[in-house]
Parts: structure tokens; C-alpha cells; sequence
């Protein structure tokens, strides 16, 4: 019996694979890919742009920006927790390279994201052709190496038949929870056009089951007997909490114990803010109430986290002279930091293992009634900062406030680099495990447009409320284009404070008094950009692109703008402009490198101040 075979391009077999893959997680099945973004040039317009067009049930999305599409991937796969995902396709050159940031944005955050960029000619009669990088060490490297380090899967297709090798191998990583993120196949663009015969079968439906791996037993029950000794145990939530959909698990875990959490930017959601166990942001933006708890905790249960430096404070964190990390994460990598009990495991699957191991386990009464009354604390400042009244121009916290108040329990704010970030985390009232959406892995200015479209596109039942400093605005705003276009709301918060407000204040704690990050006019007399206001007119700019605008100066006017987007059906831009000096402030350090020696005496004390931190720092 002979083998059925398809005659068709490489680009052609690609496309035809890539919308058969399904993914499969507690009985739900669902395709895994949403379609693809992408840019044409000619390194793929006629490999992979043909094939788009040929079969147009993988729905094509045309893009301004190519690391913008790669950030609308992300905003789109962390929002369906990691069970769907979107492809990115470039031409060879620039449009390549240009995606190399939003691959580092995916990997740092373990969101699975398919990068599809052109090459050069694998058959090499050609060359140097237009855009191609020469080494006069080898002919074979091109650009598209810059993936390498920034990618979990790389590979280089320069024969049609790899693929059958290649896609199933992308598809593993992709649709791993522990190995996940940005996936590279170097196309080169001859090969892309070269037909092949395929086996029939390897076109056929295919399902990705998503396991939920249990932990070892014995290293569950030396946590939970770690666990039984704490008289302060606390829990960080991390983003793994959301994407193993694990949020009701950790809810009955520490009513039951009452065992506290505090929450990463990933994990915010993790719970209700009102719940009387959440102590809110950890870290270096974190509430004084988690602070104050970290600093203390002799049992430290990570779920789902990293430890970045902002979760950590650049180690500074856990004083406990004894402390003792308990990590339950799917990824072994994660799992063994900070010497930790490592639970390697599904972050739902596990939970709910401690829930019954942990039965007869409560914390002690007058620890669990401070940390209690800690949440109840800080929800009274956050609403001191929501109304503020503080004169035009009004105060970032005051216009976050406006906006949380303005959202439904089910909406979504959308934020990344920036000042904002670290506002959003301690006064954000999340009310839904979805409603907090911070790109804060690689803190990626321009991240908030294109992700919020991402986000929007996964799930077109909430409200987006993308949030966006100037600086970030200034970055990547051309996505306000793609989501006109395809008719996809979004409501864009512009808040203008005339410069890059987080590394100003940044800069002013180590002394060089906010050095080159205000957006401001070249100074005659002084030879810096120290002079007048930039006259940039947001509001104009982001009408060109086709939104609704609505300017805006007080919170009053804020509220009613707020009220005539959400009756919008296009995508609404408001502007207002807050005050760069008016700051809710922070409660902890962030280890940042002073200068050790300057004429400056603000320098010199700022570096005495980080010795003085330094001394906080601990090896677990």
C-alpha cells in the first residue's frame, strides 16, 4: 500500500500543520493557535504571505510593528493561561531582528509565542542578498542567531522534509508548562517556496494533552512538615497560580490555615484583594503589611514564581534568621532556588494535596488576626490615595482609582513598564484572577497597546483598560491601528507626566537628580534638555490612527470620559495629564548599582545609603 502524500510548499505544509494542532487540558479541548501576525518583505511574502492567502481559514492579522505582534502574541496567550497562542511572521533583516525583543519579553515570562522569521537563501547561488548579515567566518549564520539565547526552541529549516521533524519538536515546547516560550524556525526564503512530498498523515487533527504532573511524595511531605513547624509561614503567589488555574485551590488553603499571601505582578489575582489573608504586592512594590510579614516569615511557600529582585528586594527581603523556601512550581529550574524544599508539580494538583495534608494545620490566632487586620489597613490608604483631590495636574493614584472604580468585577487592566507598574501593584483592587495584566518579567516599554489588543482578542467578553505612561506611548502606539481595524475595543488611559517618571525618581534617589529623563527643550544657557515642555500633542497623534479621543485634565472629566467608552464600541483613547512629583510612594529598596566615587555629595550619600542596604542582603 502506497503512502498517501500532499505536494505543497514548505510555507504551504507549515500552515496546514500549525491549524491542526489542538490542545487538551481537563477534558477541554481547543485549537491551539489563534493565527498569525505578520509584516511581508521579501524574505517571506512569497513562502509564508502565499500560504496565509491560500488558506485563509488560519486567519491572517496585519500588524504596524513586528515587536509590537510579538507583544500582542504574549498579551493573548498569558490570557487564555498559556492553552492558545499566536504565530509571528517577518521577512528576513530588520523585520527579524525587530522581533528578537518581544522573544525575550515571551521567554522571560514562559508565554508560548510562534516566531516564524524570514532567512537568507539556503542554496547560497545568491548571496549576499539584501539584508543578509555576512561573517567572513561562516556562511552559515544570518541575523536570525540573534534568536538563539532568547528563544526555547531554535532551529533553522534549510531542507522542506525538517519540518516533519521540526514542528512537532516546536509544538513540544509550546505547549509545555514548564519549558515554554518564544519558539524560533528560521525560514530561509528559497526554502519556503520549495514544494515537497508530504505523508498526508502528518496534516491530520493532533491533540496536546496538557498534563498536570503531580509532585514525589516524600518531598510533599517534607514540606508539609516544615509547614506544621511554622508559627509564620508565608505564601508568594506567583503567575503559575493563574495559569494552572489554581486560584479557588489556594482560596480554600489559606482560609483553612491561614497561612497569608502576597502576591508577584504575575500572580496579582491569585485572590481577591479583599480577601482577609492577602497582604496585596510583594517585594519591592509591595505593601508595608507584606513587607512586614516577609521580613519575618520562618516558612517561605513559593507557587509559581521566579523570585525576581522585585519579589526578593534584591535579597533583602527574608530576615528570618532560619528561614526555610518551600517552592511548588512545575518547572525543576524554579523549583530548587533559594535551597528550597523543591515540590515540583502542577500548581492546582498540589495545592490541593496540602489542603488535605494540612487539615488539622492553623496558624497561630494572633498572627493570623495581624495580618488580617494588615489587609484591612492598607485597603483604607489605597482609598485615602483614590481620593486625593490633588489640584490639575492630578495625581497618578487618583487616576487609577477612577479607573478601577470605572471597571466591572471583570475586567482587565493592562500595564507594563514604567512608573505605573509599580502603582498598579499596591492599588489595584483585583476582583478577578483575569483582572490584573502586567507584563512586568521584562518590564518591555510599548509592551501595553499591543498587548492589551492580545489580551482583548483572547477574550472579547471583558473591558481592556490598557494603561500607558507617555514614554511607553511614545515607544509602540501603531497597534491602536490593527485594533481599529478589526473592530477590537480597547479603552487606552494616556497619562502623560512629560518624560520617563519611574527612572526620574529612580535617578533622584542615586543622586544624579533625574539625568535625561524629562521631555524637555535643549537648554541654551545650561547646554541641557532642561528647558520648556515638548509640545507633543497625544491627543492628536492617537486620532490619526482612527480612535475615539477625549482629553481630559480633572478626574471629574476623567469619570465621564470613563462612562463614554464604555458605551464606545471603537477603541478610545483618553488623555490626561498627572503630576510627575506626586507619588504613592515605596516601602522597600531595590538593589541599583551608585557610583563609588563622584564629586557629587547626593552621589556619595546615595552610596552610603545602598551599603547600608547591602548589609540586609542574605545567600539562602
Amino acid at each position: 500500500m502506497s503512502l498517501k502524500i500532499k505536494r505543497l510548499t514548505t510555507a504551504q505544509a507549515i500552515i496546514l500543520f500549525l491549524q491542526q494542532q489542538y490542545v487538551e487540558r481537563d477534558g477541554k479541548v481547543q485549537p491551539f493557535f489563534g493565527g498569525c501576525f505578520g509584516i511581508f518583505g521579501h524574505g517571506n511574502v512569497a513562502g509564508i504571505g502565499q500560504a496565509l492567502q491560500q488558506y485563509p481559514s488560519f486567519k491572517y492579522y496585519q500588524c504596524r510593528n513586528e515587536q509590537a505582534m510579538v507583544h500582542t502574541a504574549i498579551g493573548y496567550a498569558k490570557t487564555l493561561n498559556r492553552l492558545g497562542a499566536f504565530v509571528c511572521t517577518s521577512s528576513v533583516g530588520p523585520g527579524a531582528t525587530n522581533m528578537v525583543t518581544g522573544a525575550a519579553t515571551a521567554t522571560i515570562n514562559r508565554i508560548p509565542v510562534l516566531l516564524l522569521p524570514g532567512d537568507i537563501f539556503a542554496n547560497r547561488q545568491v548571496a549576499p542578498v539584501l539584508q543578509q548579515l555576512e561573517s567572513s567566518s561562516s556562511q552559515d549564520i544570518s541575523v536570525n542567531d540573534c534568536f538563539k539565547p532568547v528563544s526555547k526552541y531554535w532551529d533553522r529549516i534549510n531542507r522542506p522534509e525538517q519540518i516533519i521533524a521540526a514542528l512537532p519538536e516546536a509544538m513540544r515546547v509550546l505547549t509545555s508548562p514548564a519549558d515554554t516560550g518564544a519558539v524560533t524556525l528560521s525560514l530561509p526564503q528559497d526554502v519556503q517556496a520549495e514544494a515537497y512530498d508530504f505523508p498526508a498523515a502528518f496534516f491530520e487533527k493532533r491533540i496536546w494533552h496538557i498534563q498536570r504532573s503531580r509532585p514525589d511524595k516524600q518531598a510533599l511531605l517534607r514540606a508539609v512538615e516544615a509547614i506544621k513547624k511554622a508559627k509564620k509561614p508565608l505564601i508568594i503567589a506567583g503567575g503559575g497560580v493563574i495559569y494552572s488555574e489554581a486560584t479557588a485551590e489556594l482560596k480554600k488553603l489559606v482560609n483553612a490555615t491561614g497561612i497569608p499571601v502576597v502576591e508577584t505582578f504575575a500572580g496579582k489575582g491569585s485572590l481577591r484583594y479583599d480577601e482577609p489573608q492577602n497582604l496585596g504586592a510583594a517585594g519591592v512594590t509591595g505593601t508595608p503589611g507584606a513587607i512586614a510579614v516577609a521580613a519575618g516569615a520562618d516558612v517561605v511557600i513559593g507557587i509559581g514564581t521566579r523570585y525576581s529582585d522585585f519579589t526578593t528586594i534584591s535579597e533583602a527581603s527574608f530576615q528570618h534568621q532560619s528561614v526555610q523556601f518551600i517552592n511548588i512550581n512545575v518547572t525543576e529550574f524554579d523549583a530548587f532556588k533559594h535551597s528550597a524544599i523543591p515540590v515540583t508539580g502542577d500548581a492546582r494538583e498540589v495545592i490541593k494535596e496540602l489542603i488535605s495534608l494540612l487539615k488539622d494545620y492553623k496558624v497561630p490566632e494572633t498572627y493570623r488576626k495581624r495580618n488580617e487586620r494588615m489587609n484591612k489597613d492598607w485597603d483604607k490608604q489605597v482609598s485615602k490615595v483614590y481620593q486625593l483631590n490633588h489640584p490639575v495636574p492630578v495625581s497618578q493614584g487618583e487616576v487609577i482609582g477612577a479607573v478601577n472604580t470605572a471597571s466591572a468585577a471583570n475586567d482587565m487592566v493592562v500595564c507594563a513598564a514604567g512608573s505605573l507598574p509599580g502603582d498598579l501593584h499596591k492599588l489595584w483592587r483585583t476582583r478577578n484572577p483575569k483582572g490584573f495584566h502586567l507584563e512586568y518579567g521584562y518590564s518591555c516599554m510599548g509592551y501595553e497597546i499591543a498587548g492589551g489588543l492580545g489580551a482583548k482578542m483572547a477574550d472579547p467578553t471583558r473591558e481592556v483598560y490598557v494603561m500607558v505612561g507617555d514614554a511607553s506611548y511614545l515607544m509602540l502606539s501603531q497597534e491602536i491601528i490593527t485594533a481599529v481595524q478589526e473592530g477590537i475595543k480597547l479603552i487606552i488611559i494616556l497619562l502623560n507626566n512629560h518624560g520617563y517618571a519611574s527612572i526620574g525618581g529612580l535617578s533622584e534617589s542615586l543622586g544624579t537628580e533625574g539625568f535625561g529623563t524629562r521631555y524637555a527643550y535643549r537648554n541654551a544657557k545650561t547646554g541641557q534638555l532642561d528647558g520648556k515642555k515638548l509640545p507633543v500633542d497625544f491627543a492628536a497623534n492617537a486620532g490619526s490612527m482612527g480612535a475615539d479621543v477625549i482629553k481630559t485634565s480633572t478626574i471629574p472629566e476623567l469619570n465621564a470620559a470613563l462612562k463614554t467608552a464604555k458605551e464606545n464600541a471603537n477603541t478610545t483613547v483618553i488623555y490626561i495629564e498627572t503630576d510627575r512629583e506626586e507619588r504613592v510612594g515605596g516601602y522597600a529598596w531595590w538593589e541599583v548599582p551608585v557610583a563609588q566615587v563622584s564629586a557629587s555629595k547626593k552621589v556619595q550619600q546615595a552610596y552610603q545609603q545602598l551599603m547600608e542596604h547591602k548589609s540586609e542582603q542574605k545567600y539562602y
